[in-house]
């Protein structure tokens, strides 16, 4: 395999930090980055000492919320590197709560997040990409992106605009020669369960709160029985290896991934009491 330039936003821990060490073993270059990281502790000053750095990846500070935070981190990673070869937006946030207990401040930092910092992100890498004539983006949306799931009807609903905006940034950046990508996990044993928050009138003065503690039980176990990461990470270094990279990958249980495939094929009703079901609500 060539080794590419990586950046992986959110790598700290979860899903990031599985990808991004992956991919550093597999002899890529990579660059992590986390809201927690400091340009002074990793000695992260472009032709700087990279000694201080997380194994063979080196974290960068960057908040996807904020624009100076996220030129910063990309300016550096070219200056440092010299190019970048694949962007992967992985940093993202969890809300559980019924759609009414959700108040409008809380839906909007999801957003800030989920949606807008991985088109902050793009923004910031988009004008190297198109410099070099080549590029790979690989945004990590969600199989609740394509199967909205009770009780955490904001995150779904975060990610079916990512799906969305990836679809229009893919035909969009073509003829410059970058490829988009999406990989769609399921359910994995990661700390994204520990990371979930709650509305805030998710509490007992709630009508929904008995329901909404039945679903997210459900998703808990889910995900504590899940895969390891480390398959997600795979599916990532064969996306980024691929000469013509799929469109969407999904990864999750096979349970998981045939809801997917049936839901256009079943009417809604049908689908939704079969997901209430599953979710106990």
């Amino acid at each position: 395999m060539t080794s590419k330039v990586v950046l992986i936003t959110g790598a700290s821990s979860g899903f990031g930090k599985a990808c991004a060490e992956h991919l550093a073993g597999l002899g890529h270059r990579v660059y992590g980055t986390s809201r927690r990281a400091r340009f002074e502790d990793e000695a992260a000053a472009p032709g700087g000492d990279a000694t201080a750095s997380r194994g063979s990846v080196r974290m960068l500070p960057m908040d996807v919320r904020e624009d100076d935070s996220v030129a910063r981190a990309v300016a550096f990673v070219q200056t440092d590197a010299g190019r970048l070869d694949v962007l992967v937006n992985n940093a993202g946030l969890a809300l559980a709560g019924a759609v009414e207990d959700t108040t409008v401040d809380e839906a909007r930092a999801l957003f800030e997040t989920n949606l807008f910092g991985v088109h902050r992100v793009c923004r910031a890498a988009l004008p190297i990409l198109r410099a070099q004539g080549a590029g790979l983006i690989i945004n990590v949306s969600s199989l609740a992106g394509l199967v909205t799931v009770p009780f955490q009807g904001f995150y779904s609903a975060s990610k079916y605009a990512l799906e969305s905006m990836t679809d229009a940034l893919r035909m969009e950046v073509a003829p410059f020669g970058i490829r988009v990508v999406l990989i769609e996990p399921g359910d994995f044993k990661s700390g994204f369960t520990a990371a979930r928050v709650f509305a805030a009138a998710n509490n007992e003065g709630s009508p929904y709160a008995e329901r909404c503690a039945r679903a997210v039980g459900v998703m808990e176990d889910d995900e504590q029985n899940g895969a390891d990461p480390a398959a997600l990470a795979t599916r990532l270094a064969e996306a980024i290896a691929a000469t013509a990279p799929r469109v969407r990958y999904p990864v999750g249980a096979r349970a998981q991934t045939l809801a997917v495939k049936l839901k256009p094929f079943l009417p809604t009703r049908v689908f939704d009491h079969a997901l209430m079901r599953q979710y106990k609500v």
